[in-house]
């Protein structure tokens, strides 16, 4: 099935080149050249996958992610030209999956759209605990996942959380007690290899922490194991 990709990128020439490159992936593309409109499409449109400018006239792509982010769970790949480390790690607090800084190669471009596509299509199958009634739940205290509803509660409350959130819950959580560095997070969660940058672990482990922990400073149930990477404390 054809895939539907939308481009927020205000620079016609850019978007231009990115749309003709997802094309001849095998992509239909859908354009936008200020954050408004691009922000309407997101929501009217339905994409698989939405690539979105950090500077954009109208909206920002930090304001159109978080408002993005209130009605879908579409993955988003932020695209910006700043370098300044905070600017990155703003884009994944307000719930995008990924982000390339440009220059960036369209090989690379490429790669980030087929691993996020992949990952949120058909997470890949790992181990999973069945309780005793056989469902596919993972019991750690208040805590349930349920992998097959890619649901989590608390005290019986249902956690609103990404589909990233959840994946990167429930890999660490069917191997509690073995710790994963951040680059085998990023190969076995985020689908794809070790590109250099590893705050978007950190990013995405400290909004979990924020939706599961009684006490995020001290939290319970994801650890840091310092200087090697995470773990699930069952």
């Amino acid at each position: 099935m054809e895939r539907t990709i939308l481009v927020i990128e205000d620079e016609q020439n850019i978007n231009d080149i990115l749309a003709f490159s997802l094309k001849k992936e095998g992509y239909k593309t859908i354009s936008a050249l200020d954050g408004i409109t691009g922000l309407e499409k997101a929501l009217t449109e339905n994409p698989d996958l939405i690539l979105l400018d950090v500077m954009l006239p109208g909206l920002d792509g930090w304001e159109v992610c978080k408002k993005i982010r209130e009605q879908s769970q579409v993955p988003i790949i932020m695209l910006t030209a700043r370098e300044d480390e905070i600017d990155k790690i703003l884009g994944l607090e307000l719930g995008a999956d990924d982000y390339i800084t440009k220059p960036y190669s369209m090989r690379e471009l490429a790669a980030r759209v087929k691993a996020n596509l992949r990952r949120s299509a058909a997470p890949p199958p790992i181990p999973e605990n069945k309780n005793d009634e056989g469902q596919d739940d993972i019991v750690s205290g208040d805590l349930v996942i349920n992998a097959e509803r890619y649901e989590v509660t608390k005290n019986g409350e249902i956690i609103d959380i990404t589909l990233r959130e959840f994946e990167l819950l429930r890999f660490l959580a069917t191997q509690p007690t073995k710790i994963f560095s951040r680059e085998k997070l990023l190969e076995n969660v985020w689908g794809y290899e070790y590109y250099g940058d590893v705050r978007t672990v950190d990013v995405t482990v400290r909004r979990l922490r924020e939706k599961i922990e009684d006490d995020p400073s001290m939290p319970k149930y994801i650890i840091t194991k310092r200087g090697v990477g995470y773990y699930f404390n069952k």
